[in-house]
């Protein structure tokens, strides 16, 4: 048992220094802790202000005065949430008293994150995240003029097939006119049915080759308002100006892919396709005999099932055009730094862990400090008083005890001199002195 105790008593000694030298090396960072959070204050505040700034309209000095306020609220309201929670939190001795101001410490965070952190962000990534923003945007406009053009050129490669309509029905025209078709040479109806369409079709076939420098002209348009548009997102100068002029840049743009997407002959050809067979003038046989005649109607008939051959086709043909994708109405919305670094954020993770640190740093301080005040009162819990004084306290006791001495010897020998030589002092003053 005496082995035992002396064990016991050697780890609770143990424990007495381990908390003594704790306490030493907490006294000593007291002497700065105050001075660094409130410099992380000061500096969120900064951050801050620069971030509401972006946010509001530019009223003068109003304006000023509304940024510096919030600034200088966010500051303070950190300061005192902090320093609230570096002295209470690591005092708590319960479970339930912990846990409450750890559930404080939570809900206190998100609250700073909330009125700060993103704010705090957006001065520091705000201008590189609206240029992304201008950088995202041109990537879309220029995906949706890829595509128009894209449209516009298949509808321009069906020329080819109203081009080999029109030869065939060319041939067939030659073909009458030698009689190697109806069996009557010569410029018959046959003959004039066949050049009807052919004439249809050639002039078809020029509106479709008149589009193409138009076509050019819009994606060459297009491609430079891109170019510039480019250079406005990595141009020296405030993000707020250029996107000024990138505004106007991608209304520009916008009526250019506007004009492309007219430019695509897909609907007249379809509509062409229709009126080819339906729009047939039959013009009076004029055989000599009915045998003639009758092959003219035979030969006029196979020709209009040409046509409904060759409009089917073509319709074929200009309805898979039509059947592309069009390209995405895109626009260019202003954003303000602010939101732009929220709806970048996975781009600047690490602004927002620096913007989310200056602000909850504290928090790893507040837990530091308990973890420690609580091996603290682990090293003193059992002993008692007598056994954690240490020589210094006990010659501060001892210097307070004789300064009490001084003191009241000192009264007792003001009340002598009041009383006089005949009187006697009061029995609890001589009690004290001696």
């Amino acid at each position: 048992m005496e082995r035992e105790r002396q064990r016991l008593t050697a780890s609770e000694a143990k424990g007495l220094r381990t908390a003594r030298e704790l306490e030493g090396h907490l006294s000593w960072l007291d002497t700065f802790t105050p001075a660094a959070l409130g410099v992380l204050a000061i500096a969120s505040g900064i951050y801050t202000y620069l971030g509401v700034s972006t946010l509001l309209e530019d009223n003068g000095a109003m304006t000023f005065f509304a940024a510096v306020a919030y600034s200088v609220a966010v500051s303070v309201g950190i300061f005192v949430f902090w320093s609230y929670m570096l002295r209470l939190l690591p005092s708590m001795r319960s479970a339930a008293g912990f846990i409450g101001l750890t559930v404080s410490v939570i809900v206190g965070s998100l609250a700073i994150v909330a009125m700060s952190s993103w704010l705090n962000a957006a001065a520091l990534a705000g201008s590189a995240a609206v240029e992304q923003h201008l950088d995202r945007t041109v990537r879309d406009y220029q995906q949706a003029l890829e595509q128009a053009h894209d449209i516009a050129l298949s509808g321009q490669a069906l020329q080819r097939e109203v081009q080999r309509a029109r030869e065939s029905f060319e041939a067939l025209a030659a073909q009458e006119a030698s009689g190697q078709l109806s069996g009557t040479a010569g410029e018959g109806a046959v003959f004039r049915v066949l050049t009807q369409k052919t004439d249809e079709l050639r002039n078809l076939e020029e509106q479709i080759a008149g589009q193409q420098p138009l076509i050019d002209s819009a994606f060459e348009e297009g491609n430079a308002i891109l170019g510039r548009m480019r250079a406005l997102t990595v141009a020296p100068g405030p993000v707020e100006q250029r996107s000024v002029v990138f505004s106007e840049e991608s209304v520009r743009l916008a009526g250019v892919i506007s004009s492309l997407n007219q430019y695509s002959v897909a609907p007249l050809v379809a509509r062409a396709a229709e009126d080819l067979p339906a729009s047939v003038v039959l013009p009076e046989l004029d055989g000599r005999s009915a045998d003639i005649r009758s092959a003219q109607s035979s030969t006029i008939a196979s020709v209009l099932d040409a046509l409904d051959q060759r409009s089917q086709t073509l319709r074929n043909a200009a309805d898979e055009v039509l059947a592309l994708e069009p390209p995405l109405e895109t626009a260019y919305n202003p954003i303000s730094a602010a939101d732009a670094v929220i709806r970048y954020a996975k781009n600047f993770i690490p602004s927002w862990a620096g913007a989310i640190a200056i602000d909850l740093l504290p928090a790893i301080l507040v837990f530091v400090l308990a973890i420690t005040q609580a091996a603290i009162r682990s090293g003193r819990d059992g002993l008692s008083i007598e056994e954690t004084l240490t020589l210094s306290d006990l010659k501060a006791a001892i210097n307070a005890m004789r300064d009490a001495e001084i003191s009241l010897g000192e009264a007792d020998a003001r009340m002598r001199r009041r009383a006089g030589p005949e009187e006697e002092a009061p029995p609890e003053i001589r009690d004290a002195a001696e």
